[in-house]
């Protein structure tokens, strides 16, 4: 059984405000008090740290990974340009980020209808650095009675040493997480160099320290607090339950009455259920809520009450899963596990993953069939059309080529739409690998070729390797559609 320094703290009023002089007395505001999880050992619990390890890795290690010549992953802002990997894309592929925002979404729906907030508990930014701060909060002040013992006593010079240790631990993890963030947007070898020879813009410097702000303030000081009142998706989850999706669940016929008891007692002989009223999953809980008291919308189905719980049920000698992943319907009519998960493929599911791997499909598609290159044209404003020497007519055209592959193209431009339509201008142009380039060009039709007005005409565009011959196989090939204008 847990000892009183152990059982949970109520939360303590603050002095109440008189109204008036024989008024009634109103307290407004209640002091939160500090939540102090315990440690726990359990499934559960090794797949939370499973994430964090897998989520750090990704988010710390991808900026270091090389990927030709240049980095793997990089966000250049300056250059208007984005590295992923083997793609190179431009603002003008902003559908494939709502693309991105639209699957990220379809996904939460479909794993919150599936087993609730499963993104929260176990890879949100938000539960993975408060696990990360109260790893190192545990190596200089302990498990939960020290850190509380140790909360209560008066400042001397342990107190003083582990606290300040503990906070510069913090500082130096919001930095480096800062830092690491920054190196997205700004390559981050040559970020490395900039913050040793103390180079930096003030830019790199504002967001660093921005960054590591947010992280040391959210993870070590608010917590679950933002969880509770700063994340809105904690207010319309209930929106995405059914009485069919997975939540953490106490089974309230098995554990009540609760109450203590010696292990070798015979509950049922004392009227008692399983619950041994031991408190430890309010202990462990990162939001301080009771689940025995039902779902709440605090919950983030992380697990730790399940770990723990049957972690006390295995002492004690009784089945695990008082407290468990379960559903409503599942604990009203008494349903197996596998009845539970039968039911789990429901058509609300099945329409979010069908959708949802519709729009996979659908981005993979167009991303494989993707050119390597882009063009828009602009046409000149200066000069809408004139009569140039030989009596024809000319209408000038800016093309903007982007070369979006790793390698330097040589473009190839034709045209096509109106009798005798000829370019006046070179007709090859190269562009250096990623890179955009500007081309000014003529296009000319004898006088009389179509009547005045505006005519539609198309740009066919060939990208090959520079020096390859005509019959070379191109790397790509456009067709941009705009108009000829012919004066009255």
């Amino acid at each position: 059984m847990s000892s009183p320094e152990d059982r949970p703290r109520s939360v303590i009023p603050i002095n109440p405000i008189p109204v008036e002089e024989d008024g009634v007395m109103v307290s407004l505001y209640q002091a939160q008090q500090k939540i102090h999880p315990r440690s726990v050992q359990g499934v559960f619990a090794r797949w939370r740290w499973l994430m964090v390890v897998i989520t750090q890795l990704v988010f710390y290690g991808l900026p270091w990974l090389e990927w030709g010549q240049r980095q793997a992953v990089l966000f250049d802002l300056g250059a208007r340009r984005f590295y992923i990997f083997g793609l190179v894309l431009y603002p003008q592929d902003f559908i494939y980020l709502t693309a991105l925002l639209v699957i990220s979404a379809l996904s939460l729906f479909l794993f919150t209808a599936v087993a609730g907030r499963l993104w929260c508990g176990f890879a949100c930014p938000q539960t993975v650095y408060t696990e990360i701060f109260i790893w190192i909060e545990r190596q200089f002040e302990g498990d939960r009675s020290a850190r509380m013992r140790l909360d209560d006593a008066p400042w001397n010079l342990n107190k003083v040493g582990r606290k300040t240790g503990k906070q510069l631990a913090w500082i130096v993890f919001s930095l480096w997480t800062g830092f690491s963030f920054v190196g997205y947007f700004t390559p981050i070898r040559e970020l490395s160099a900039s913050v040793l020879s103390l180079g930096f813009g003030p830019w790199e410097i504002f967001w660093i320290l921005f960054y590591s702000f947010a992280t040391y303030g959210n993870a070590g000081f608010m917590r679950e607090q933002v969880c509770k009142y700063m994340c809105p998706y904690a207010r319309f989850q209930s929106a995405m339950f059914d009485k069919d999706t997975l939540i953490v669940t106490y089974d309230e016929a098995r554990g009540e009455p609760r109450g203590p008891r010696s292990k070798k007692a015979d509950p049922k002989a004392l009227g008692l259920g399983s619950c041994v009223d031991c408190t430890l999953c309010v202990q462990v809980c990162p939001t301080g809520i009771d689940i025995r008291k039902g779902l709440q919308y605090e919950c983030i189905g992380c697990g730790a009450c399940v770990d723990v719980c049957d972690n006390v049920m295995d002492k004690v000698g009784y089945d695990r899963g008082l407290i468990k992943f379960s559903t409503q319907n599942a604990m009203d009519q008494g349903w197996s596990w596998a009845q539970t998960v039968r039911r789990i493929f429901r058509p609300r599911v099945l329409i979010y993953t069908a959708v949802l791997w519709s729009i996979i499909i659908g981005v993979g598609v167009s991303l494989w069939l993707r050119e390597p290159f882009k063009v828009d044209i602009v046409r000149d404003r200066a000069t809408m059309a004139r009569i140039v020497s030989g009596g024809k007519i000319e209408n000038v055209y800016r093309l903007q080529i982007m070369n979006a592959a790793e390698e330097t193209l040589s473009f190839h431009l034709q045209v096509e739409g109106l009798p005798g339509l000829l370019l006046a201008s070179e007709s090859a142009v190269q562009v250096n690998a990623t890179e955009s380039r500007w081309v000014s060009v003529q296009l000319q039709v004898p006088y009389d070729a179509a009547p005045s007005g505006s005519h539609p005409i198309q740009f066919h565009i060939e990208a090959r390797k520079p020096f390859a011959s005509t019959d070379a196989p191109n790397v790509g090939h456009l067709r941009e559609k705009t108009v000829f204008l012919i004066p009255r």
